[in-house]
C-alpha cells in the first residue's frame, strides 16, 4: 500500500505498576487454565484412539477440529475485544472452554467428544488475545514485547501441567475423573475474573467506538490486514509456531514412542523439555526485543532455519532411532518456536492504533493455527497412507515453512518502511515526543 501513512491514534500510556500486575495476572490466569484444557489431549492420544477406536486421521481430527475453530474465531474475537472490552470476552470464553472440557470428559462417542473440542476450542480463542489487549491497555507500549512473552510463558506453563500432572492423574485414576476433575479449574478462574478483572486504568478509557454493524467490521479488518505490519506478522506466526505445537498437540509423544522406541515416562520427559525450553527462551526473547526491536527478524528467522536443520537430522538419521542427545537438541530447538511466535504481534501492534488493536491481534495470531491445522492433517493422512512412517509424515513440516518463510522475505521490506514512517509521524501528529522504541532497520 502506497500513499501518506496516518499516524496512530495517539493516546496516553498506561502507568503500569502493581495494581496492572495484578489484574494482568487474572486474564493470564484464564489463558493458563484454557492452555491446559488446549493441550489435554497432546498426553491423551494413544488413550483417545483406543476409547474412540479411531486411526491416526481421525485422531487428528480432535485436534485439527478444536484448532479450526480457534483459528476461524480470532478475526470475531479481535473485533469483540475492540468493541465489547475484554472483561465481557475472557468471561465468555472461561464458561465456554469449562463446558467443552467437561464434555470432553463425559461424551461417549467420537461425534459427541469431537462438539465438546469444538466447544473448548471457541472458549479458548476467547483468551490470549483478550490478555494482549490486558497487556497494551494497562503497561507502557515499551513493555509491550516483553508483556507478550510473558503471556505466553504462563500459556507454557499450563501446557507443562498437562505434561507433568494431568498424565499421570489420567494414568492413575482413568478418563472421566481426570477430565472432569481438570474442568474444575476453569470455574475457580472465574471467580477473581467476575469480581476483580477491569479493561483498562481509571483515566486511561480507549477512545469511544466508532458506529456498529456490518461498516465497523467491514471497516476494522480492512484498515488492519491493509497494513503489511499485520501481514507480516501473520506469517511470521504461521511459520515459528507451528512445529512445536504440532508435537506438543497430539504427533509428539507418538513418534517418540512408536517410532522412536522411547518408554512413555521418558517420552513424556522430552515433551516437558520442549516447554521447560519454551519458558526460557522467551524470557530471553522477550527481553532482546524490548531492548533492540532490529532483533526481531533475525530472531524470527533463526529459529526457523534451526528448528529445520534438527527436525532433517532427526528425520534423516540413518539408524532405526535417532540417538537421544539428538532428540533432547530437537526437543530444547523446538522450545523456541512459541517465544518466536510473539514476534509476530511486535510487527502487527505499532502497524494498528490502539482501537484497532483486538482486530490485528486476532489477524496474526490466525497464522499459527492454520499451520498447525495443516500440518496435524497432512501427519495424520501421511501416516495412514505410508502404514505408520513418521518420517515421511513429519517432513510435511519443511513444506509448510517454505511457504512461510517466502512471504516473511515478501512483506518484510515494505512492513519496516512503513513502520518507521508511522512512528516518525507519530509525534508530529500528537505533538509530545513518542515513547515508543523506535524499531531499527531489520
Amino acid at each position: 500500500m502506497t500513499g501518506q501513512v496516518n499516524a496512530p491514534t495517539p493516546f496516553r500510556d498506561p502507568p503500569g505498576g502493581r495494581k496492572a500486575v495484578a489484574v494482568w495476572s487474572i486474564g493470564v490466569a484464564v489463558y493458563f487454565v484454557a492452555v491446559i484444557f488446549r493441550t489435554s489431549l497432546g498426553v491423551a492420544g494413544l488413550e483417545a484412539a483406543d476409547r474412540f477406536h479411531v486411526n491416526a486421521s481421525a485422531l487428528s481430527t480432535f485436534s485439527l477440529l478444536q484448532l479450526l475453530v480457534y483459528a476461524g474465531m480470532q478475526v470475531p474475537v479481535g473485533l469483540m475485544v475492540d468493541r465489547l472490552g475484554t472483561k465481557r470476552v475472557l468471561t465468555l470464553g472461561a464458561v465456554l472452554f469449562t463446558a467443552g472440557q467437561i464434555g470432553f470428559a463425559l461424551s461417549p462417542t467420537y461425534g459427541m467428544v469431537l462438539a465438546a473440542r469444538a466447544l473448548l476450542g471457541c472458549g479458548d480463542a476467547m483468551t490470549f488475545i483478550s490478555v494482549l489487549r490486558l497487556g497494551t491497555r494497562w503497561f507502557p507500549a515499551r513493555r509491550g514485547p516483553l508483556m507478550a512473552q510473558l503471556a505466553g510463558l504462563v500459556g507454557m506453563a499450563g501446557n507443562l501441567v498437562s505434561t507433568l500432572v494431568l498424565a499421570p492423574v489420567l494414568h492413575g485414576v482413568g478418563w472421566v475423573p481426570a477430565f472432569a476433575g481438570s474442568a474444575v479449574a476453569g470455574l475457580l478462574v472465574l471467580v477473581p475474573l467476575t469480581l476483580f478483572l477491569r479493561d483498562h486504568p481509571e483515566g486511561h478509557e480507549p477512545p469511544p467506538a466508532p458506529p456498529g454493524g456490518g461498516g465497523f467490521v467491514r471497516r476494522q479488518i480492512r484498515d488492519s490486514w491493509r497494513e503489511p505490519g499485520t501481514r507480516l506478522g501473520l506469517w511470521v506466526h504461521f511459520t515459528t509456531q507451528f512445529p512445536a505445537m504440532v508435537f506438543l498437540l497430539l504427533w509428539g509423544m507418538p513418534f517418540l514412542v512408536e517410532d522412536q522406541g522411547l518408554a512413555r515416562t521418558t517420552a513424556a520427559g522430552l515433551l516437558t523439555l520442549v516447554v521447560a525450553s519454551n519458558m526460557g527462551f522467551g524470557l530471553v526473547y522477550g527481553q532482546l526485543i524490548g531492548r533492540r526491536q532490529s532483533a526481531r527478524i533475525p530472531l524470527a528467522l533463526g529459529t526457523v532455519a534451526v528448528t529445520a536443520l534438527l527436525w532433517a537430522s532427526v528425520l534423516a538419521y540413518p539408524g532405526a532411532h535417532a540417538p537421544m542427545w539428538l532428540l533432547v537438541t530437537l526437543c530444547t530447538v523446538l522450545g523456541t518456536c512459541g517465544p518466536a511466535s510473539m514476534i509476530g504481534f511486535d510487527f502487527a501492534r505499532p502497524a494498528n492504533p490502539a482501537e484497532r488493536q483486538g482486530t490485528a491481534s486476532g489477524i496474526t495470531n490466525m497464522g499459527g493455527f492454520l499451520a498447525s491445522m495443516t500440518t496435524l492433517l497432512a501427519v495424520g493422512l501421511l501416516l495412514d497412507a505410508t502404514g505408520d512412517n513418521y518420517r515421511i509424515a513429519f517432513s510435511s513440516v519443511f513444506a509448510v515453512e517454505l511457504l512461510g518463510l517466502t512471504q516473511i522475505l515478501r512483506l518484510r521490506p515494505q512492513a519496516l518502511t512503513r513502520e518507521r514512517t508511522r512512528l516518525a509521524a507519530a509525534p508530529a501528529a500528537s505533538g509530545t515526543p513518542s515513547e515508543s522504541p523506535r524499531p531499527a532497520p531489520a
